[in-house]
């Protein structure tokens, strides 16, 4: 089975956690695909070229300024760096943004009601699964960062790396058997934020739109379960969320998305 696994932009500005989570991840046996987000290093640098970060509800506000730092800094400097560590552990790797092959093409996000400049939703159907199986038949691990191609005109686009995750499980879930498992600092989904140990085992569409209503899952888990469940409903097998810790375990604990 496919594994398409995310990593969030936590450990990625760790280097401790990150060695140690790409140590784990070329262990993994079979096919795999790793999606990285990109942290606050391209906040540390926008900072350091004077030019202000905006954020609005969490998320960032990508103006054309901010759209050259994310691109060079998130399909450059850490799609590179994360490549080059999985070579020396025997991991056969290759970096590619959603541009690179129009591998993922996105549609520019509507202004209306919130602008976020240059942040592109990506178009699953327009997924290059042909490149994408190519490269992994030939052996090779896909590390994709979460730029993606606009495809009215050609330029990047600033992706939410869950979102393009997503893509990436549904658009080869067509061609072989695919599980998605999003990988983050905390257990799984808690009943508890402030309780490690109050882990949800399973969660249904039905539980979700509950624990949603209750306000058991909010802020930035909500994405993580919306695109969970929208890969299941595409054809995406299983779908977990775990501890980046527990990659390399079997079946990585967490919590399971699953159909009803």
């Amino acid at each position: 089975m496919l594994k398409v696994v995310k990593i969030g932009g936590n450990v990625v500005d760790n280097p401790v956690k990150l060695d140690a989570f790409l140590k784990d991840f070329a262990s993994l046996e079979g096919p795999k695909v790793l999606v990285h987000g990109g942290g606050k290093i391209a906040t540390t640098i926008s900072k350091a070229l004077g030019i202000e970060t905006l954020m609005i509800n969490g998320r960032r506000v990508t103006d054309a300024e901010t759209l050259k730092v994310v691109t060079m800094v998130y399909a450059g400097l850490i799609n590179k760096t994360i490549v080059g560590k999985l070579q020396t552990l025997g991991c056969k790797a290759i970096g590619l943004s959603g541009v690179d092959g129009a591998l993922i093409s996105s549609k520019r996000r509507n202004p209306v009601p919130v602008d976020y400049g240059y942040v592109g939703d990506p178009i699953v159907e327009r997924f290059n699964s042909a490149l994408a199986k190519a490269l992994i038949e030939a052996g090779y691990t896909l590390v994709v960062a979460p730029i993606t191609l606009d495809a009215a005109d050609g330029s990047p686009l600033n992706t939410n790396a869950d979102t393009v995750a997503r893509t990436v499980a549904v658009g080869l879930s067509g061609l072989m058997e695919t599980e998605l498992v999003f990988c983050f600092e905390k257990r799984g989904v808690l009943s508890d934020v402030n309780d490690d140990n109050s882990v949800i085992p399973e969660i249904t569409p039905s539980q979700f739109e509950r624990l949603r209503a209750e306000g058991v899952v909010a802020d930035g888990m909500l994405p993580k379960l919306e695109n969970a469940f929208d890969a299941i409903g595409r054809g995406v097998r299983r779908v977990v969320i775990c501890c980046a810790d527990a990659v390399a375990e079997k079946g990585y604990g967490g919590t399971t998305l699953k159909a009803e």
